[in-house]
């Protein structure tokens, strides 16, 4: 696409392509290549272990609704999403915040969910503030709107909430994108007292936010946190997007927004002019799935696991990284990052990683701006403890000799 767009005389020239301009060199790209690579251990994408999905559930939800709901499981649907899955969708929800079907509107994938806000929502020319660092994929469906990011400054407790007040003051923007727990990808989660200084600085100048949740779940500690849609105030200037993609499967690519008031029509104008519809079978399986089986429990056996790697993850980085790098130690989620500090350029250092056997991805990418080159994500959930241990080893080794490059 961007081939064409820099072509004069293309017949499909046309402004938008503009905004895909660079993203052939998408980190996005390369992630699932390297994942699919023999001779690398890819850390690069939150790609859960296949080994870990409840195949049989699945399987047997699939078949309950191809054998009873055949007809309609195969035929056109609804932009709102099909009423049994909304329904359980606002059960789930409910939990922390009042919530019914209506107020959901299903989406494929928490993906789709930011295109879909942000074809509801932005114009070209708004700025749309987001934490340093944040999801890449997000400022990327953002840009590709016409939006301009701008990063606020974060801690160790996510979003600062005095610059968060000061960034709106000074660039006055149209929403402020979080991901408060497990965040992609640092793997920090918002304490209560910064969600409600947060929640503060939002209602007091008057600024939606768009709250991403596809991690909540995956808790090491056994404790979870209510999003911030569930704080007083909160719940009708909040889109919350979830997803079953890390709770259940990637593939089936099931996901929702909730939210309150005009804008529910809104976002489902946008969804019909995206995609029409997310997959009906797929919804009515999901619906199936959450109606009939234990879904925390499989959550539950998936963190155990997935708490076991980011522990081999941190004890095989500890001795390997240099002095003065910090490395965060999330309580639930999918990912660690690292920061190896001044003298290191990951971007520089990924295609000796990956000639060494083991892939990251730099974490430049997930900055909106004023990006720190040194960074790495590092996804800790798809292989072994024993393969993860080896992997860092020869990432080890390649820090080693940028450190005397």
């Amino acid at each position: 696409m961007c081939d064409m767009a820099r072509s004069e005389h293309h017949p499909f020239r046309f402004p938008v392509a503009a905004r895909y301009a660079g993203m052939e060199s998408s980190p996005l790209k390369d992630i699932f290549a390297l994942a699919a690579r023999k001779d690398v251990v890819s850390f690069a994408g939150g790609i859960p272990d296949p080994e870990l999905f409840a195949l049989e559930d699945v399987a047997a939800c699939y078949e309950w609704v191809l054998t009873h709901q055949g007809h309609r499981a195969l035929q056109y649907g609804v932009s709102e999403g099909e009423v049994e899955l909304r329904e359980q969708a606002a059960r789930r929800l409910a939990r922390d915040l009042p919530t019914d079907a209506s107020q959901i509107r299903v989406t494929s994938g928490s993906q789709e969910g930011l295109f879909v806000v942000a074809q509801a929502l932005l114009e070209p020319g708004d700025v749309v503030l987001v934490e340093s660092p944040t999801y890449l994929a997000a400022v990327q469906a953002f840009a590709v709107h016409g939006a301009r990011m701008i990063g606020v400054q974060t801690d160790d407790h996510g979003v600062v909430p005095e610059a968060l007040d000061e960034a709106i003051r000074t660039h006055h923007p149209r929403m402020v994108y979080l991901i408060p727990t497990f965040q992609n990808p640092t793997g920090r989660t918002m304490p209560l007292e910064r969600r409600q200084a947060v929640a503060d600085v939002l209602q007091r100048t008057d600024v939606p936010l768009i709250e991403d949740d596809p991690y909540g779940a995956l808790s090491f500690t056994g404790s979870t946190w209510a999003p911030i849609a569930s704080l007083p105030g909160m719940s009708e200037r909040t889109l919350l997007l979830n997803s079953m993609s890390k709770l259940m499967s990637p593939g089936v690519r099931i996901g929702w927004i909730r939210a309150e008031g005009p804008i529910l029509d809104t976002l489902a104008v946008a969804k019909a002019a995206i995609s029409m519809q997310s997959s009906v079978v797929d919804q009515l399986t999901v619906a199936r799935y959450l109606a009939t089986t234990d879904l925390d429990a499989h959550v539950a056996r998936v963190s155990a696991v997935y708490r076991e790697r980011r522990d081999a993850m941190a004890t095989a980085l500890a001795p390997v990284l240099p002095a003065g790098a910090h490395v965060t130690h999330p309580d639930g989620g999918m990912f660690l990052w690292a920061a190896l500090g001044e003298g290191y350029d990951a971007q520089v250092m990924l295609a000796d990683a990956v000639a060494a056997g083991v892939a990251y991805l730099p974490g430049w990418s997930f900055f909106a701006d004023h990006a720190d080159r040194s960074t790495m994500r590092l996804s800790f959930v798809t292989h072994a403890p024993a393969v993860i241990e080896e992997a860092v080893g020869h990432l080890g080794g390649v820090i080693e000799r940028h450190s005397r490059a």
